[in-house]
């Protein structure tokens, strides 16, 4: 009978986490106490809370198992990272494509947990890149605020594809629709700022665009109101009845007062 030597262990004490969204199953693998060259294991199911993983944790340090491993799946794996993390762990986040590539893997989560920590005990499983706490907060912001500039964008799209499914064509005769000129045609009554007409940050430009259904003049109230009536040009002539009524009595032969 020939004695061989296996192949060391990259890890003596490990511990594989399969996280769902409101459970997760924890398997260690630790040396055996019978025969130092065999491996003793125990699988055990804990929840997502805060309360769940600091059990977690309590029972990880009385195997004295100082490192995780865990598969990155979706937003799940953030709570118990970062809490674990805390409590002083070596955590290692699994890439889910580099892990499912891996053979032997099984279906089930109670398996898949033992199949991570065995993986992870022999150095099979490489960390993904996890941003430090500093870091984690200056990215959450910056993402943040892209998303926030994502949403604006595709809200000003959709107000002019309002525009020209309407038939209004706005955006042809001002350059930014959601500039200051454009705020002040499409923006409620009561935001809007008193200038003259032609008049603005944009330089002289044209009245309000042209009804292309009827010929005149859609109204200054917004694309989903109802077009109201035109206010007065200030640089319009006033109106002056008297004089127009006096110009007809005196082509019909009659003065003002109706006498012949």
């Amino acid at each position: 009978m020939e004695e061989v030597t296996d192949e060391p262990l990259y890890r003596d004490r490990v511990c594989g986490i399969d996280i769902g969204k409101a459970g997760m199953a924890a398997t260690i693998r630790v040396p055996s106490d019978v025969n130092p060259a065999r491996r003793a294991q125990e699988t055990r199911s804990f929840g997502t809370t805060k309360r769940e993983v600091l059990a977690l944790a309590d029972w990880l340090r009385s195997w004295q198992v100082p490192a995780v491993v865990m598969e990155a799946t979706g937003d799940y794996w953030k709570p118990v990272f970062y809490r674990l993390e805390a409590e002083g762990f070596e955590c290692v986040l699994a890439d889910a494509k580099q892990v499912k590539h891996l053979p032997g893997r099984p279906k089930r989560d109670p398996s898949d947990s033992r199949w991570l920590a065995a993986c992870f005990e022999r150095g099979a499983i490489t960390s993904c890149f996890v941003a430090t706490p500093e870091f984690r907060i200056i990215r959450e912001h910056t993402r943040y605020r892209r998303d926030l500039t994502a949403e604006r964008t595709r809200e000003k799209q959709r107000a002019e594809k309002l525009l020209e499914s309407a038939a209004i064509k706005l955006s042809s005769v001002v350059t930014d629709l959601h500039g200051v000129t454009g705020r002040d045609i499409t923006g409620p009554p009561d935001r809007r700022r008193a200038q003259p007409q032609g008049t603005g940050p944009a330089g002289p430009r044209p009245g309000p665009p042209q009804d292309q259904r009827t010929g005149g003049r859609a109204g200054r109230r917004g694309v989903l109101h109802s077009p109201a009536r035109r206010p007065a040009r200030p640089d319009a002539r006033p109106h002056r009845p008297a004089q127009r009524q006096h110009r007809r009595a005196h082509r019909g032969g009659r003065d003002p007062a109706g006498t012949v």
